[in-house]
């Protein structure tokens, strides 16, 4: 560490790679030479910072910067996930409540679509709900005449889910009426996901479920990642919002997919 920085900063760490992440959170991608200037400590420290929140899980880094967003083999922390796109979201949210009826058994996967989705179950009960993801299950817990099946596995903190062999396991022994799941790309007639944990567990609820509707905000439209999760016509109903844009929505009529606009 530079002499030159203040003392204050070299007993702080951790306080201020937390601050780091935060402002990366809030404006998805900033430069290593303006988060030296914001914290008055030396771009050396910075990249210190930045490689322990790279080895979290909670950003990526680039030549001369570092971002919370997606790539083709990086998926965002839920952190970021959380704040972004959340009017279209609930948008889609709406239109997923609809199809929800009382006494049905309805598996949610470890998406922020999804979680808007549990955040309007207050009065769909009775309701059987299953899922993965912590933030969920932490939700819905307390909420009268929803009978919640947490589905165990290995934790994995930059979904804040569930994941691996258990899980899919836990999953293979259900069926459920409907799965609302989300992903991170759709591009020409599939869906597509960075991480191989993710694409195996979204795989396992599809053939758990009598019918599959598929959450995807146009962020996510027109982008793809390392690894197909599955054909969108594997899903009963596609649900994006009204900024999806008409190239996307026509390839998903020429591919015979059925979609909504929400």
């Amino acid at each position: 560490m530079s002499a030159s920085e203040p003392q204050a900063d070299r007993g702080r760490p951790a306080q201020r790679q937390a601050e780091i992440a935060e402002h990366v959170l809030q404006h998805g991608s900033v430069s290593a030479t303006e988060l030296a200037e914001m914290f008055h400590v030396s771009l050396m420290t910075i990249h210190r910072d930045l490689d322990e929140l790279e080895r979290q899980g909670v950003v990526r880094k680039f030549r001369g910067g570092v971002s919370a967003q997606p790539s083709s083999v990086f998926e965002s922390n839920v952190s970021y996930r959380l704040r972004a796109s959340r009017q279209e979201k609930l948008a889609l949210a709406r239109r997923a409540r609809e199809l929800i009826e009382p006494g049905m058994a309805v598996m949610l996967d470890d998406s922020t679509s999804t979680l808007e989705l549990a955040r309007l179950l207050h009065d769909a009960a009775p309701l059987t709900v299953i899922t993965n993801f912590l933030e969920t299950i932490k939700l819905l817990s307390g909420v009268r005449g929803i009978r919640l099946l947490s589905l165990g596995g290995e934790y994995f903190a930059t979904h804040d889910s569930f994941l691996g062999v258990p899980c899919i396991e836990a999953i293979e022994a259900l069926r459920v009426d409907l799965l609302f799941a989300s992903t991170s790309a759709v591009s020409g007639s599939y869906a597509y996901h960075q991480e191989q944990e993710i694409v195996l567990v979204k795989r396992a609820m599809i053939r758990a479920a009598q019918r599959a509707v598929l959450m995807v905000d146009h962020t996510k439209l027109g982008r793809v990642a390392l690894h197909r999760v599955a054909p969108l016509r594997d899903f009963d109903l596609v649900l994006t919002d009204a900024s999806a844009p008409e190239n996307s929505l026509r390839e998903m009529r020429e591919n015979g997919v059925s979609y909504e606009v929400a």
